[in-house]
């Protein structure tokens, strides 16, 4: 069978071109004429190599590349970033963004040729990396907000010390690099676990090196914690890094409760591909709601996964929509209602406690315990 090529450029000239040298070279050849025709195609069509131009007015190549690497079925594609853009630091930015090599137009057809050839070889000669679900099927439950200070943490927190209290063991970790507050509510103020970790290579991240940075909090929640130095939110944490650290993670807890922040970002995108729950934290706010709106439409377009809402309610006396005029903006029903507590929230910051071991019999707290069980069912 003839390997097949996706060529995606939005210059109809050199889509031809390309495609007549690639044919006669005995290749089955899929054309897009644009970076988001060339996305589709590349999620349907399951290519062996992709040939990617970098300017193309409705997605660039570099977040054509971005969002390849991020969906599971194309993280492992070749792709051959072919551009006219000839800076060092265009360059840069095409190996960055996950290319596997880079080559400026014009060029040679034979250099194309070999260039194409030496790629899908060593593409076929290579091992590939081994599935997430090769590894312990722990569940991932990922939590994500809508937008800043509403509280996805606090969530996330309660949800992995709700499971404590019930007999399992998870393991919490904070990709909220730069910002971490997961350690500020535990008492932790030198996280730096998750900082150690992506200073390593992603072939370093077994199990073993990955505990080795946990925290455990008195109760025995162990966390991978992200600090609060603004300059740790410019490390980069590649798909390679990232896969590993969940394969790890899921060997040492279960479930394993992840803290995403806010915002789709690269590495968020390829998390939540990889998430059995995702929980998505809103304010019954209709601007918050229309920021939930459009993060929803894309987690569930990009992962083809169910999105659960969780509406939380920060201060009761203000006025806010009500659950069923929320459910009809975000087109879903609601997972959970979680209540303002801002006087029991206070205490158990202050004491660097999770709510639901603060007090447990207050309401929140058995609203949050609820929530747990019903995500464990």
């Amino acid at each position: 069978m003839a390997e097949k090529i996706l060529v995606v450029d939005d210059d109809t000239d050199s889509l031809k071109l390309i495609s007549v040298m690639l044919q006669r070279q005995g290749y089955e050849v899929l054309v897009a004429n644009g970076g988001q025709l060339g996305l589709a195609k590349a999620t349907a069509e399951h290519p062996d190599l992709i040939i990617l131009d970098m300017m193309m007015p409705d997605m660039n190549g570099l977040e054509v590349c971005r969002r390849l690497r991020a969906q599971a079925a194309t993280q492992h594609t070749p792709i051959l970033m072919f551009t006219a853009k000839t800076l060092i630091d265009d360059k840069v930015a095409g190996f960055e963004a996950g290319a596997d090599d880079y080559l400026t137009k014009p060029t040679h057809p034979a250099e194309l040729t070999a260039r194409v050839k030496q790629m899908l070889a060593r593409n076929t000669s290579q091992q590939p990396a081994p599935p997430l679900s090769a590894a312990p099927k722990s569940s991932v439950i990922s939590v994500i907000g809508s937008k800043g200070g509403i509280g996805t943490t606090t969530v996330a927190l309660n949800i992995a010390a709700a499971l404590m209290q019930t007999g399992d063991k998870p393991v919490m970790a904070d990709f909220r690099l730069g910002a971490g507050g997961l350690g500020l509510m535990l008492g932790f103020n030198q996280a730096v676990g998750m900082s150690n970790v992506l200073n390593r290579p992603a072939s370093d991240l077994r199990p073993s090196i990955i505990e080795r940075e946990l925290v455990t909090y008195g109760t025995g929640l162990r966390a991978l914690l992200s600090s609060i130095n603004p300059k740790e939110a410019q490390t980069v944490c590649t798909f390679e890094a990232a896969q590993a650290m969940l394969q790890s993670l899921r060997t040492l807890g279960d479930p394993v409760v992840l803290d995403l922040g806010t915002g789709y970002t690269v590495l968020n995108s390829y998390i939540l591909a990889h998430s059995d729950r995702i929980l998505l934290i809103v304010e019954p706010l209709t601007a918050t709601l229309h920021m939930a709106q459009a993060l929803l439409q894309i987690i569930q377009t990009e992962t083809r996964k169910t999105v659960q809402i969780v509406v939380v309610t920060r201060n009761q006396a203000k006025p806010q929509l009500p659950w069923h005029q929320v459910e009809a903006l975000l087109g879903t029903e609601i997972l959970a209602i979680i209540s303002a507590s801002p006087d029991l929230a206070f205490e158990a910051m202050e004491a660097h406690t999770p709510m639901v071991m603060q007090q447990r019999g207050a309401i929140v707290a058995s609203q949050l315990q609820k929530l747990a069980a019903d995500i464990k069912a």
